[in-house]
């Protein structure tokens, strides 16, 4: 049967297609399809992978013979074109043919030697959004994530996914950083903020380590159909720690079948990593570089302001007020990760409730004692304002002056920087060891000094130097 166009004969066959097929199933694997040409009697169509074409080869043989042989004939045949890479503004995608020189029939051997056609029965179970585990912890929402520098692009990119999941440019939406900085936390509020919002989202998280584990399950037990078609039918996943994929390569060739039929169907993805795409070890190149298609967003440790305000968050959550000059004082001693300054904290309430004290700075110096080690120190607010004014080769009593020359400023500020960390004094107290200075001005200098640090990297090295001469007289 002959027939105008190659648009017009895949267009009846869908039509055939969708009547023998679940709206699912036809929107997931026949949609994305895309007629190429006709000659003769044969009609080419593209798929998206390799992966995609022998899912059709396997269980949809049946109904597209069918629709191929209602719309042009018992001589009609099918070829696919697979998609190995889509390629990007300046390289076209590169596809390959696959003739099926079966006329549709997929054949097996049976135990007496003759062919036959198989027919594997495949029953799709559509999931529903009301009752798939999402593995989403409910307080890690956008609300109580608090903004910093330290987070500020990789929190923006959060809210624009969660608004518009699989549609904007921040897919894959890749986000790394170092333990304990908010990843998990983030990504989880973008699902959280979904499901609000899209109920009829299918919404997934999931750690590198449970996936592995339900893959090789899925595996052993010859239900790879089944986990296949369960993660091909969330609209947002979520895979935490997937740096821990490097070296499974059975695991990754599985997720990037899952991705590429993920993100071809307009489905978000997003991962979490200790390191950017570039310094994973272990990857297939392929699997690095589909890692890269989104954006790529780091969150590092916080900064002063940043502790400060989580802390001050955490408390007012847990219904406590917290005195400024406690908050300040574990926001400079606690310079770990977030994750440690929770335990900190809890840590700092348990013993309130314990002992029934109200929270001050004596109550949280004794709790922080055999947690924070560099707090105990007997480096001295003299021999640092010494040791600072050695370094920079001015003089000690000009750190507690007046005098306000760039060359003196620095210096000041930096020893400032260094009584907050290695001492047990309050801020006010450090203010007045440099002439008497207030409070605020303290907190400017501890600020300075950490902004000088990021982007100066003269500074940098000269702040690390005089921190190993610290540490040095500590453990002496």
């Amino acid at each position: 049967m002959l027939v105008d166009t190659t648009t017009t004969v895949w267009t009846d066959c869908l039509e055939i297609i969708k009547q023998h097929v679940e709206e699912q199933e036809f929107n997931t694997w026949f949609k994305p399809i895309e007629p190429v040409r006709t000659d003769g009697n044969v009609l080419t169509i593209q798929v998206p992978s390799q992966f995609f074409y022998e899912w059709l080869e396997d269980h949809y043989v049946p109904v597209l013979k069918k629709a191929v042989h209602t719309v042009m004939g018992v001589e009609g045949r099918l070829e696919y074109s697979v998609v190995v890479d889509s390629g990007n503004k300046q390289n076209p995608p590169v596809t390959v043919n696959l003739p099926n020189g079966n006329g549709l029939k997929k054949t097996t051997q049976g135990q007496n030697g003759n062919a036959h056609t198989e027919y594997s029965p495949f029953a799709y179970k559509a999931l529903d959004p009301r009752t798939v585990n999402s593995r989403l912890n409910p307080s890690y929402i956008f609300e109580n994530f608090v903004e910093g520098d330290c987070n500020r692009l990789a929190r923006s990119a959060g809210v624009a996914v969660a608004k518009k999941p699989g549609t904007t440019s921040f897919n894959p939406l890749m986000l790394y950083g170092g333990v304990g900085v908010g990843k998990t936390h983030l990504v989880q509020a973008i699902g959280n903020e979904i499901k609000k919002n899209m109920p009829e989202k299918i919404v997934l998280y999931v750690d590198q380590n449970d996936f592995t584990n339900q893959f090789l399950n899925a595996l052993q037990n010859l239900k790879m159909q089944e986990f296949q078609n369960f993660y091909l039918q969330v609209d947002l996943l979520i895979l935490d720690d997937v740096q821990f994929l490097a070296g499974r390569e059975k695991t990754q060739e599985m997720f990037f079948n899952i991705f590429n039929q993920l993100h071809q169907s307009g489905k978000q993805i997003i991962m979490t990593s200790d390191c950017p795409p570039r310094d994973l070890k272990g990857f297939q190149e392929r699997l690095l570089s589909r890692f890269k298609w989104g954006l790529t967003a780091d969150l590092q440790e916080p900064d002063f302001e940043t502790k400060l305000a989580i802390i001050n968050n955490k408390m007012q959550s847990d219904g406590i007020e917290i005195p400024t000059e406690v908050a300040e004082y574990l926001a400079y001693s606690v310079d770990t990760n977030l994750r440690d300054m929770e335990g900190v904290l809890n840590s700092l309430l348990f013993h309130a409730t314990l002992l029934k004290k109200d929270i001050d700075l004596d109550l949280a110096k004794e709790v922080l004692k055999n947690i924070i080690k560099e707090i105990q120190s007997d480096v001295s607010v003299d021999y640092i304002q010494k040791t600072v004014a050695d370094y920079f080769k001015v003089d000690t009593e000009q750190l507690k002056g007046k005098v306000k020359k760039r060359e003196i400023v620095i210096p000041r500020q930096t020893a400032m920087y260094f009584c907050k960390r290695y001492t047990q004094l309050t801020l006010a107290l450090i203010g007045e060891n440099f002439g008497g200075r207030d409070h605020s001005t303290v907190i400017h200098a501890l600020e300075s000094v950490e902004d000088m640090m990021k982007v100066d990297s003269n500074f940098k090295n000269s702040m690390d130097e005089l921190t190993k001469k610290f540490k040095s007289r500590m453990s002496a």
